[in-house]
């Protein structure tokens, strides 16, 4: 084969003997923690747990939560807080903002969530 270009009429007529691929509509997704809080979206087939969910979803999704498999939606926002605790990520003693190793001396800091009050669900 040689690395001419193709001249109009070769190029349409590899294109006729390609076959026709039908549009996919994107799978949209909501990946989220153990405990059902919204971590991201995404159209990719990613590690975690997730929940399919219609495109406006995607699009505007926010305040929402996953309960026993089902998204709830939220009028008000969660309230979120890092705190110290015996799980999460190990950071210095003196800088939450300084990862370190595990081996290391550290406090551990984890995101705390506070349940909302008014659901619409």
């Amino acid at each position: 084969m040689s690395d001419a270009p193709l001249t109009e009429e070769e190029f349409w007529a590899v294109l006729q003997v390609q076959p026709a691929v039908a549009p996919t509509e994107p799978e949209y997704r909501l990946y989220y923690d153990g405990d059902g809080f919204l971590l991201f979206f995404s159209m990719e087939d990613l590690p975690g747990n997730y929940l399919r969910v219609d495109r406006e979803t995607y699009l505007n999704g926010k305040h929402l939560r996953v309960v026993n498999g089902e998204l709830k939606v939220y009028r008000q926002t969660f309230g979120k807080k890092l705190v110290p605790g015996s799980q999460g990520q190990a950071c210095d003693p003196r800088d939450v903002a300084v990862v370190v190793a595990q081996d290391q001396p550290h406090t551990r800091w984890y995101l705390k969530h506070e349940e909302p009050t008014d659901d619409t669900n």
